[in-house]
């Protein structure tokens, strides 16, 4: 569980293609692509202000999450959404 539960609050902003997780004012997000079945995440951005604060981490968990829900698969492009996936192989079953 994340230190900060009443701020990890992620969001998917459709018309900009996105999830979105704002920390303290900044906003970390994962740029996707949505397709039949699954999310291919293309590019994971955090803020120089939350770098190294987790923020990263609790959006792509957030992520996975509502990926669940959705039941769909998710496709990590993206160097950092392919190292969180390996270090996470809990959610190794919504992998596309």
């Amino acid at each position: 569980m994340s230190d900060h539960p009443a701020q990890d609050l992620v969001t998917d902003n459709q018309a900009r293609h996105r999830f979105e997780l704002t920390v303290d004012g900044e906003t970390a997000f994962a740029l996707y692509r949505r397709e039949p079945g699954h999310i291919a995440i293309t590019y994971v951005e955090a803020p120089v202000a939350l770098r190294g604060t987790g923020a990263a981490g609790r959006l792509m968990q957030g992520v996975v999450d509502q990926a669940r829900a959705e039941g769909v698969k998710v496709t990590p492009i993206c160097g950092y959404a392919v190292a969180w996936m390996k270090r996470h192989p809990e959610y190794g079953d919504l992998l596309a």
